[in-house]
This record gives C-alpha cells, sequence and structure tokens, in this order.
C-alpha cells in the first residue's frame, strides 16, 4: 500500500547523496530537480553576476521567473565564478565532499578549466560525473551548438509530427530537453548503485539527440522493415486501428480500439455492427490498410454525440476512451489530483505557485503536497562554504568583494 498523499512517513532514497549543480536553463535542472524530490542534496553553483539564464525567462510572478521556480524547487543555490583561479579551489574542494557533479556545457569547457571529468575523479574516485549536451562527448557534431528544437528536427520526431502534408511540427513541450534530463537522472543513479558494488565513480554521458533517437519507437521499425520513411499521421497510431482522435458533436474524444474484440465492442457501442462482418475490417490489419475507407464512418458515429455522452457510452462498453483535455482541465483534474501531481511552493517573495509534482511514487517514500521553493542567487553561499569547507563568513566577504563569489 502506498503511504496517503501528504505523508511524512518514510524516507527518501537519495538522502545522504550530494550534487554539484552546474547546469542551467532545462535539460539539466530537470535531471537535478528529479534528484532534489528523491531527496538528494543540490547544490546549484551559479555565475555571481545573474546566474542561470532561465531566471531572466518569463512568465513572472511578483518579479520572480515561474519558469525557473518549476524545475529549481528545493534547491541550494551559491555563487561561484569559476574564470577564477579561488571559484576553481573552491569547487575543487567542494568534489571531495560530494557525490555527484553534474553540467550541461559544451563538451571540453569544463575541461578547459581544468574542471572536467579527469580532473575532478582524479581528486575524488569515487564520483559520479554526468555530463548532458546536445550531441554528447563523441562524434563529429559533439561541439555543435544545440537547442530543444534543434534537437527533435535533427532527431527526426518533429518529421512525424503534425498533419499529413503539413509542415514539420515542434511537440509541444520541450521534449529535447527533458528527455536528457530524464536519462541523465536514470544514468545518475544507475552508476550510483554501480558504486555500490564496485567503489568506483564513473562518467555518464548524455545526449539529447541521443534521446531523441531513442524514443523513436516503432518509427524505427518501420522503416527498417518497410524501407519506407515514415511521415506525420496527425492523431492516428501507425499501425493499430482505430486508435486516433475523432470530432464530437461538441469537441473531441480519442478512441483506441486496440485489438479486434475491442473493435467488435465499439462497433456494437456507435450501432454498426455491420462494420464487424465488413471483411475489410475485419482483422486490424485490415483496418490499417484500408483506413481511408474506414475513417468516414467512424467520424460521422462520433460526430453524432457529445464527447460526455461518449465517454459513458464507450465505458460503459469496456472500450478504452478518453478526452482531450486543455492544461486548465489536466491541472484540476480528479485523477491529477489525487495522485498529487499538482503540487505547491510557497515562494517567500512570489508567493504560491503551483507546478508538476513528482511521478515517482515509491511506497516507503513521503510525497508531500507542498515542495520547498527555488533559492534564490547565491542564497546559501554562506551556509554551504561554512559548513563543508569551514570557511569563516569574513574570508567569504573577502572572496566576494574579490569578484570570486
Amino acid at each position: 500500500m502506498l503511504d496517503p498523499v501528504g505523508s511524512t512517513v518514510g524516507r527518501y532514497p537519495l538522502e545522504g547523496i550530494k550534487v554539484l549543480d552546474f547546469t542551467r536553463v532545462l535539460a539539466g535542472p530537470y535531471c537535478t530537480m528529479i534528484l532534489a524530490d528523491l531527496g538528494a542534496e543540490v547544490i546549484k553553483v551559479e555565475h555571481p553576476e545573474g546566474g542561470d539564464d532561465a531566471r531572466g525567462f518569463g512568465p513572472f510572478q511578483q518579479g520572480k521567473s515561474a519558469y525557473f521556480m518549476s524545475v529549481n524547487r528545493g534547491k541550494k543555490s551559491i555563487t561561484v565564478n569559476l574564470k577564477t583561479p579561488e571559484g576553481r579551489e573552491i569547487i575543487r574542494n567542494l568534489v571531495q565532499r560530494v557525490d555527484v557533479v553534474v553540467e550541461n556545457f559544451r563538451p571540453g569547457a569544463m575541461d578547459r578549466l581544468g574542471l572536467g571529468a579527469k580532473d575532478l575523479l582524479a581528486l575524488n574516485g569515487r564520483l559520479i560525473y554526468a555530463a548532458s549536451s546536445g550531441f554528447g562527448q563523441t562524434g563529429p557534431w559533439a561541439e555543435k551548438a544545440a537547442y530543444d528544437m534543434i534537437v527533435q528536427g535533427a532527431g527526426g520526431i518533429m518529421s512525424i509530427t503534425g498533419q499529413p502534408d503539413g509542415p514539420p511540427t515542434r511537440v509541444g513541450v520541450s521534449i529535447g530537453d527533458l528527455t536528457a534530463g530524464l536519462f541523465t537522472a536514470i544514468g545518475i543513479v544507475t552508476a550510483l548503485y554501480s558504486r555500490r558494488l564496485t567503489g568506483q565513480g564513473q562518467v555518464v554521458d548524455i545526449s539529447m539527440l541521443d534521446g531523441q533517437v531513442a524514443l523513436l519507437e516503432n518509427a524505427i521499425a518501420r522503416y527498417a522493415v518497410t524501407g519506407e520513411i515514415p511521415e506525420p499521421l496527425g492523431g492516428r497510431h501507425p499501425s493499430i486501428t482505430p486508435f486516433e482522435n475523432f470530432a464530437t458533436a461538441d469537441g473531441w474524444i480519442i478512441v483506441a480500439a486496440g485489438n479486434d474484440q475491442l473493435w467488435a465492442r465499439l462497433c456494437k457501442a456507435m450501432g454498426r455492427e455491420d462494420l464487424i462482418e465488413n471483411p475489410l475490417f475485419a482483422t486490424n490489419k485490415g483496418r490499417t490498410e484500408n483506413y481511408i475507407a474506414l475513417r468516414p464512418h467512424l467520424v460521422e458515429a462520433m460526430a453524432r454525440r457529445t464527447t460526455a455522452e461518449w465517454m459513458d457510452i464507450l465505458e460503459a462498453a469496456g472500450v478504452p476512451c478518453g478526452p482531450i483535455n486543455n492544461i486548465a482541465e489536466v491541472v484540476n483534474h480528479p485523477q491529477v489530483r489525487a495522485r498529487n501531481m499538482i503540487v505547491e511552493v510557497d515562494d517567500p517573495v512570489a508567493g504560491k505557485l503551483p507546478m508538476a509534482g513528482n511521478p515517482i511514487k515509491l511506497s516507503s517514500m513521503p510525497d508531500p503536497t507542498s515542495r520547498p521553493a527555488a533559492p534564490d542567487l547565491g542564497q546559501h553561499t554562506v551556509e554551504v562554504l561554512t559548513g563543508m569547507l569551514g570557511l569563516s563568513e569574513q574570508r567569504i566577504w573577502e572572496l566576494q568583494k574579490q569578484g570570486v563569489l
């Protein structure tokens, strides 16, 4: 049995793991947010002048970036100028006291500072050094600049997204960044488990492009088997029919008849038992091959009733179906709320801000309805450097005057 929402019993699985986080904007911060949600102490290292670029991205609430707050909750922030010798020395000292370093600079940037994987693993042989970049640490595109939409295009996902004969379409979220963040988090926890077995740290190399290729699922299989290049299909599935969205009398509904039994149930629910006996549509293979002939029958039937009416009818018939919710409907959906997937952060300046919760539900891990706020720039510099390195507040003040912190 899972603990009830809001329970404070149990333990976070990454408690005691310290993460030095050099990431910014989205891919890396999304990864380290996951680690923080799982209990790691994440120390975000930012430049003293401005910090993470995302602090300047809208929308803003009371002058603070909701974008930044949404992926940096529960972290600590210290400011260190990595271009100064003193700043780099502080980082080297911190590295000897942490478990994980995460960065999403272009390959080679940390090496040029003397803070690359080889340098830091020489200081701490148990360190997990995770590098998330656009195209990875190797290959002819390794040093090429990357943004989410660039890897969505290069990775093929835009070529199969959108309506038939329409222009290439970006996925509606930054799936290139988010996928890289997810795979980086998976790589880190895997490397931490490996360290328990071997005692050794290692490098985690995650590419945004690799992540997009990994998501292509049956698109690659279809190309390999048929030799045909997959194209956009709108809302339909390429190999299961009917498995798509249809317009109703007042909106949209998704119908997913994933096998021949469900197809028969759908036909009966629509009052079109005649379609069951039609040899063109008797099997999923036939329905997919004869999709153009089949679709008008389904479109005409679905348009007769409202989405709510069809939901009742199809659910009673045992046919998988669902609405297409807008974001407001998602945020307020009873299932989403029941799963604690909208949590609240109470920032001392910006006030309360709802955001997505943690989808990883563990029976022994608390899942509170509120989360710690994202840090202000350099909010924890004194706390971290006095607590972990034993620097005096006087020394920290001197380093701040010198532009090191």
